[in-house]
């Protein structure tokens, strides 16, 4: 089974900077879409950023400016640079991958928490 994983979380003070990093433990082929979800405390999963295939991103209204997706030169890898963070940045990001038949690999995610 493949496995995403995500690293780079960690405790940040507002203004802040942080680099999330995600990678597959095998190849996944015929990816759509790869992307980065948060779910901060009390609340549900929600979209942070998405990159296609063909380069193409969006972002959540709450973090355009500020953070950026970027694929890696390894398949199946893909970056979260996050700056200006705030303390509602705080949460779970979760790696998500998702081929051209739909279906979602998930990595396990990792912390961000960003003090006051």
């Amino acid at each position: 089974q493949v496995q995403l994983v995500e690293s780079g979380g960690g405790l940040v003070q507002a203004g802040g900077s942080l680099r999330l990093s995600c990678a597959a433990s095998a190849s996944i082929f015929e990816i759509n879409f790869l992307g980065w979800y948060r779910a901060a405390p009390g609340k549900q999963r929600e979209l942070v950023a998405v990159i296609t295939s063909s380069g193409r991103t969006t972002y959540a209204d709450s973090v355009k400016g500020r953070f950026t997706i970027s694929r890696g030169n390894v398949r199946n890898t893909v970056y979260l640079q996050m700056t200006s963070l705030k303390p509602e940045d705080t949460g779970v990001y979760y790696c998500n991958e998702r081929t051209t038949s739909g279906y979602d690999y998930w990595g396990r995610g990792t912390q961000v928490t960003v003090s006051s």
